[in-house]
């Protein structure tokens, strides 16, 4: 076998399969522009993924067979397939973003750059997912996870086929193999993580996998089971025909792409974002995606429906669509501040089909099919190179934040910041609390032990600044230690390892707290709401078939505020403050391309009210039988009888939806220090 010859065989066209194609990325197109109308669009990816395991499946296959594979043009072909349109979407994004973006939006941009350009994205958003992170909706590159799977598929599998063909293994046998323990790792892991199955490469593979089992029995078993399948078609003619027809195979290729396109349809309908997928739910966009393409060409669907010419053009253009739609529909929801008009979004669909034709036709066609060279194929992978490095030096640079100067923006919101490791350890050391799973531990002093620890979720971490500083005024440290609030609620194993973690750490910090000395006063924070009606599942850790929220909510900080009163803890408990249902940054002009220049940057009490009230409630029907606890109302500062508001002055006093910002917590922590010093709580009935 020849590893080095320079030419690949490559299937025959078939027109059905760009048709194919074309539902794939219009279903994700819509999905993206109009969710409400297309909910199950999504799976668009899955179909993609079916078609690139089939047809370079096919080609791997193919010349292996012949002995004309060459590692060297297989990469060679898709460099000059993928990059030249990949290539300047990055740079698009990078120019429009200069403009468009704040300095940590555009440092978060240039990661993705990066990621896209080393094909990791699946990882990085993987990473990035969590209780921080920032909407899905403001990431212009978050569809390029997709296109790091395919291509960590189209560098491990090639290899993996390769080194079985050199020791004359069955690749019929591996393929299986493969496609079932990548299929049990998306069945097990939709369990316990899926934000992990979704992003992962190892729970994605299957459905790569199986274009590549058709793939198989395409080129050498096409012809096996004829008698069978005569059989078969000559039963169902007999179903869908009145008279009795020939046994040539159209009807049973007719029945699997219309079961096939079925599928799909159902697919569209049926799944949701809600769901939990892949898992089970991924075989619906895989099996019909299958059944399709085994229909071959001549079945009617994929004759008169799949090879039509305006989908055959939208599937030769929906690698540069899909690449274009997103950016655009994101940006479009960054400018706007909000979810852009039904008007706009249809105006971007529109841009983005343009900009694809324009960059099929002008720029991956004739690099893609113009005369091949070395020198094409070493400029692409250089310049891939130069855009990654530019988009990790704005990374590394937090969003080069000189651009504020040059645009005429305003600084951004200062919004709360995660602990430092160094600072964290040095924190739990303090304590002899190394090596534990708390989530939050920090100092606003070294070397002396504070008497006044603030525990709680991130809201307790988000007070932190202001609070450490109103009190360093008056010499006083503070600990804030936590994760999560009460010493005997935790979530269910079968939540992520991260919230399982989180939980933990809270419960061995609120312990802690009652049981360390050297504290006597201790403030209370929880994101209460949030765990009432909507958050995670969670249990009493003695008592796991109590179900009901609000009641796990009440004994766990029963048993909570118990436990410090035995411990003499002076315990001061804070109601949360009101959550966003807006992006914060609306409430300042920091955009220097925005649709939109004033913004009252408040809620209406009322819908404040409607939210909180269970919570509110059961605070106040708990802290009745606990009369030396001072209760702290933070919304009694932040709202009157209509509204509340979120900026003081000019400072705006939220980092996102629900966290303070910095200077909301220095405002908030000045009405706190009245309290801790003597003064009334605010109690709003």
């Amino acid at each position: 076998m020849t590893l080095n010859q320079p030419y690949l065989s490559h299937p025959k066209y078939r027109p059905d399969i760009d048709g194919l194609r074309a539902i794939a990325v219009l279903s994700v197109v819509a999905f993206h522009a109009f969710p409400n109308w297309v909910r199950g669009g999504f799976i668009g990816v899955d179909i993609f993924f079916v078609i690139s395991g089939f047809l370079i499946s096919t080609i791997i296959f193919e010349n292996l067979d012949k002995g004309t594979f060459s590692f060297s043009e297989f990469y060679s072909r898709r460099i000059r397939r993928i990059f030249p349109a990949l290539l300047l979407v990055l740079i698009a994004c990078f120019a429009f973003g200069w403009f468009a973006l704040l300095a940590d939006e555009y440092k978060q941009l240039g990661k993705h750059i990066a990621a896209g350009a080393g094909f990791i994205s699946n990882f990085i958003l993987w990473n990035e997912a969590g209780y921080f992170d920032n909407s899905a909706e403001t990431k212009p590159l978050l569809h390029l996870w997709s296109l790091g799977i395919e291509e960590q598929f189209y560098i491990v599998w090639p290899l993996l086929l390769w080194f079985a063909w050199k020791r004359k293994f069955n690749l019929l046998t591996i393929t299986i193999v493969v496609a079932l323990a990548t299929f049990m790792l998306n069945f097990k892991g939709i369990k316990q993580d899926m934000v992990a199955t979704f992003y992962s490469p190892q729970t994605r593979f299957w459905e790569l996998l199986s274009g590549s089992l058709l793939a198989w029995f395409t080129l050498y078993k096409k012809d096996a089971f004829t008698g069978i399948k005569s059989k078969i078609d000559v039963w169902l003619s007999l179903i869908v025909y009145s008279e009795k027809q020939e046994g040539d195979g159209k009807t049973l290729a007719n029945v699997l792409s219309f079961v096939g396109l079925f599928l799909l349809l159902y697919g569209f309908w049926r799944i949701n974002k809600e769901l939990s997928f892949p898992g089970m739910w991924a075989l619906v966009p895989v099996l019909g995606a299958v059944l399709i393409m085994t229909a071959g060409s001549k079945a009617w669907v994929n004759r008169k429906i799949l090879s039509n010419k305006l989908a055959v053009w939208f599937g030769l253009i929906s690698f540069p669509l899909y690449l274009w739609h997103w950016p655009i529909l994101a940006f479009a929801r960054i400018v706007e501040s909000e979810v852009p008009s039904r008007n706009m979004r249809l105006a971007a669909v529109v841009l983005s089909i343009v900009l694809a034709w324009l960059t099929y036709k002008l720029v991956e066609r004739p690099i893609r099919f113009g005369k091949s060279s070395k020198a094409k194929v070493v400029v692409l992978v250089l310049l891939m190179a130069v855009v990654g490095y530019v988009g990790y030096s704005a990374y590394k640079k937090n969003g080069l934040t000189f651009r504020k100067s040059l645009n005429n923006v305003s600084p951004p919101i200062e919004v709360m910041g995660e602990d430092d490791k160094k600072s964290h350890d040095i924190c739990l050391n303090t304590y002899g609390l190394s090596n534990s799973n708390i989530r939050y531990c920090r100092l606003s002093t070294s070397g002396n032990k504070p008497h006044i620890a603030l525990i709680g979720d991130s809201h307790a971490a988000a007070l932190f600044s202001g609070l450490s500083k109103a009190l360093s005024k008056n010499n006083e440290g503070l600990l804030m230690i936590g994760g999560r609030l009460f010493i005997d609620v935790a979530t269910y194993p079968n939540g992520s390892e991260f919230e399982i973690n989180v939980y933990k750490g809270g419960i061995l910090a609120t312990n802690f707290i009652a049981n360390e000395k050297s504290i006597d006063t201790v403030i209370m924070v929880s994101r209460g709401p949030f765990y009432i009606n909507d958050g995670w599942n969670f249990y009493l850790v003695n008592d796991k078939k109590t179900t009901n929220k609000i009641e796990i909510f009440e004994r766990g900080m029963r048993n909570t505020l118990d436990l410090m009163m035995a411990k003499n803890k002076k315990v001061f408990f804070l109601i949360d403050n009101p959550e966003l249902d807006f992006d914060p940054n609306k409430c300042q002009d920091l955009r220097p391309l925005s649709s939109k220049r004033s913004f009252d940057c408040s809620i209406s009490r009322s819908a404040y009210d409607a939210r909180g009230k269970e919570y509110r409630k059961l605070v106040l029907n708990v802290l009745k039988d606990y009369p030396s606890i001072v209760m702290f109302d933070q919304s009694a500062y932040l709202c009157d009888e209509v509204r509340c508001r979120f900026k003081s002055g000019s400072s705006v006093l939220y980092g996102d939806g629900n966290h303070l910002s910095i200077a909301g917590s220095e405002f908030m922590a000045s009405h706190l220090m009245d309290v801790l010093s003597g003064g009334r709580s605010r109690l709003l009935n």
